[in-house]
């Protein structure tokens, strides 16, 4: 299958993308041309995104609450507190630039490998499946492309609802996001363009590594809910430290 057939039918008929994949030489395109695709993407939507003046003052407005109440959290001096919201006007653009900027980079070319990664501990050192790692990269890749969509999709709705924290998620059910709001948080995970992304990768897992489809989604989920759960709960932690 070439590399457009493969790019364009893992959203109709991911299982013989798969196949195929597993069948095939290995080809590095599979797994590199998605990251780029992702990166392009991102990088349009957030331009996009930025653009918008009510959006710019919704992302001054959240930065300025997270900073006075790390002040009030901290009772600091008066001069203390003037500091750092003088560094917070200075250098926040900087700060929020380089996220946009290199966030989509890191992510579409680690997200291969590290969900390539586990596909191959389940299906190849778990389930002794016959295939190599870099097969469980392409599949993750090609994967990925879901997330092309993903990001059309979010910048869109952040820029007709006029709100940064948009997404295709249960999110959408609140008025005002908080980004310190626990609850705001699981609510933005239920992300249906994510539940389609890990329901493609266990599709793959399976071709891979021939188990049952419940065998490979229960493998595949049950991991992203559980370093999902880790890193929500990591970010309490650390919010409660902070507040101390």
């Amino acid at each position: 299958m070439s590399l457009s057939a493969c790019l364009t039918n893992v959203f109709v008929s991911p299982g013989e993308v798969f196949d195929s994949v597993k069948a095939s030489q290995p080809r590095h395109a599979n797994w590199l041309v998605p990251a780029i695709l992702v990166i392009f993407i991102s990088w349009l939507g957030a331009a996009l995104v930025l653009s918008q003046d009510t959006i710019k003052h919704q992302l001054n407005e959240v930065s300025a609450k997270a900073i006075e109440k790390q002040i009030a959290s901290k009772k600091m001096p008066k001069e203390q507190a003037d500091a750092i919201r003088a560094a917070a006007e200075k250098y926040g653009s900087i700060g929020t630039t380089i996220s946009i900027v290199a966030g989509p980079v890191v992510a579409a070319f680690v997200s291969p490998f590290w969900w390539g990664l586990i596909i191959w501990l389940l299906g190849k050192v778990a389930w002794k499946g016959d295939f190599s790692f870099m097969k469980a990269v392409e599949v993750a890749g090609l994967a990925n492309t879901i997330g092309v969509v993903e990001a059309v999709i979010r910048s869109l709705l952040i820029v007709g609802q006029g709100n940064l924290f948009a997404s295709p998620s249960l999110a959408l059910l609140i008025s005002e996001y908080d980004p310190q709001n626990p609850v705001h948080n699981l609510l933005g995970v239920a992300n249906v363009m994510t539940f389609w992304l890990l329901a493609v990768r266990s599709i793959g897992l399976r071709r891979l590594s021939g188990v049952s489809m419940g065998k490979a989604a229960l493998g595949v989920y049950g991991v992203w809910a559980g370093y999902t759960g880790l890193i929500i709960g990591f970010g309490l932690a650390m919010q409660a430290i902070f507040q101390k």
